[in-house]
């Protein structure tokens, strides 16, 4: 499980892809190579990735390896990253870890699109804020409603404004610079994971009106 607080942004070093039903990813990044197991898990701009392997980079950080199957691929935005991709990274929630985010489980629903994003530019020291405009693939638009939580490219976003399969998402200074929101633009496509409880709850109301 996560929590939608990204940690870390890496880039992606090198992509090999098998036969186009595998791709194989090295990533970097400024984790401690100590910190990182092999078999963990970490989220990547929202998938949970599985670490094949890991090792430490010349002059801090480290890299490691993660395999992309074909659900993956599918489903994602996975198969488009190439060497240069720039990565939302989040390490999974421990027992006792404070939960500034929402329970996200790096299970990705579908592919979201940028529709627009609108600039304010700050007139102090505090910096430039950014709005938004997503548009949710038509079966996930049900689970988006406004003041609830999304993940976006893992970032746990707050939705501002609901409008049939379009919603908003109002980011400040301190995510922009701290994630790779700061580099996306109007035509961007970004992976979803709709909030879990919206899951549930649509769920139960489905069962109850088919008599379950």
């Amino acid at each position: 499980m996560f929590t939608g607080i990204v940690t870390d942004v890496g880039e992606v070093a090198s992509v090999t892809d098998h036969q186009g039903s595998l791709k194989h990813i090295r990533i970097h990044c400024a984790y401690p190579a100590e910190s990182i197991a092999l078999g963990a898990s970490i989220a990547c701009s929202g998938p949970c990735l599985t670490v094949t392997a890991m090792g430490p980079r010349e002059g801090g950080g480290a890299w490691f390896e993660v395999d992309a199957g074909a659900e993956t691929l599918a489903r994602t935005t996975v198969g488009g990253w190439e060497p240069g991709t720039r990565l939302n990274l989040e390490r999974p929630l421990r027992i006792g870890d404070e939960l500034g985010g929402h329970l996200v489980s790096g299970h990705v629903d579908g592919v979201a699109e940028i529709v627009a994003r609108d600039d304010v530019t700050g007139e102090d020291a505090w910096g430039a804020t950014a709005r938004f405009t997503i548009r949710a693939p038509r079966e996930l638009a049900r689970f988006i409603v406004e003041k609830g939580s999304v993940a976006l490219d893992g970032t746990s976003l707050t939705v501002n404004t609901v409008d049939g399969d379009l919603f908003t998402v109002f980011l400040i200074p301190h995510t922009l610079e701290v994630t790779t929101w700061g580099d996306r633009k109007a035509g961007a496509r970004v992976n979803i994971e709709v909030d879990q409880m919206a899951r549930y709850a649509a769920r139960l109301a489905e069962a109850r009106l088919q008599g379950y």
